[in-house]
């Protein structure tokens, strides 16, 4: 009785304790990344995806705390000291990327320590989707921004030439009426292109279907759901500046297309859900029993 009663007090204080160091870490690289020195490397849904993270943990948390604690083996505690010295090399030497990862890396190694492969199968996902939230390294960026944006640019042109607005376009520049718009970064690049595909991938775990062809294909058409909801925004933006002017364009609305992106990605994810139902539908309960 009086081992297990002090077991637990050792454990909850232990629990602290890892927390407490997790916390160390985790605060002046959010900081930095966010608000601080690192902060132009930020696209700003940061904090978005940390939150859905932290909330995808606590979803899974009462599964996660009745497995039982595991004596940590020898991979998993290399495993954190590899971590714990990328952090503090990228720390140190101001390598944001590698202090980020190693920070994931760190806190990936902590569930595995305290709860093995059976925590780290039940969390996958999150640790998953957590990638979303590290920097993409400019060369990448540059290379696949430009060709999206003319992507983008020239179907949004084509489309709303087609139904009768004066539209013309030269690269990423869109000429409606009196007005020129350039199509940026932010309303059609890689960064928007990776949100959307993040939420995409979300939607795709939360409804879980039974039908692995359905999850997977949901998975794989985030991405033109994703590529659609840049062109829909752009799309927003010409027609409401050819009616209203620029500076309305370019304001309040030019935000608010970015609420609208996120909405359009959503009931398209919903209306691919529902085509792909109609194709591989989930079998009922009870099912195939005569």
């Amino acid at each position: 009785m009086s081992v297990t009663a002090g077991a637990q007090p050792t454990s909850a204080r232990s629990g602290w304790v890892i927390a407490a160091g997790w916390l160390t870490l985790l605060i002046p690289t959010l900081w930095d990344y966010l608000f601080g020195q690192w902060s132009a490397y930020s696209q700003g849904h940061e904090l978005l995806l940390l939150t859905v993270v932290i909330w995808l943990m606590w979803r899974a948390w009462p599964t996660i705390a009745a497995l039982p604690d595991v004596k940590p083996t020898w991979w998993a505690t290399l495993a954190m000291g590899l971590g714990l010295l990328a952090y503090a090399f990228g720390r140190t030497q101001e390598f944001i990327r590698i202090e980020m990862i190693a920070l994931w890396w760190v806190s990936l190694s902590i569930v595995l320590m305290c709860k093995g492969l059976p925590g780290l199968r039940l969390t996958w996902f999150a640790w998953v989707f957590a990638l979303f939230m590290m920097p993409i390294p400019f060369s990448v960026v540059l290379t696949l921004t430009a060709p999206l944006k003319e992507a983008v640019s020239a179907l949004a042109t084509l489309i709303l030439g087609s139904v009768g607005y004066p539209v013309g376009r030269t690269g990423v520049i869109i000429t409606v009426g009196q007005y020129q718009l350039l199509v940026a970064e932010a309303c059609a690049g890689l960064h928007s292109m990776f949100i959307l595909e993040a939420m995409g991938l979300l939607y795709s775990y939360l409804v879980n279907h039974q039908s692995w062809g359905r999850n997977a294909l949901l998975a794989l058409l985030a991405v033109p759901v994703s590529f659609t909801a840049n062109v829909v925004r752009v799309m927003i933006l010409v027609v409401v500046t050819y009616h209203f002017g620029d500076e309305v364009g370019q304001g309040f609305v030019h935000n608010f297309a970015g609420i609208v992106l996120f909405a359009v990605a959503l009931a398209l994810m919903g209306g691919v859900d529902a085509l792909l139902g109609m194709l591989l539908p989930d079998r009922r309960k009870g099912a195939g029993h005569a």
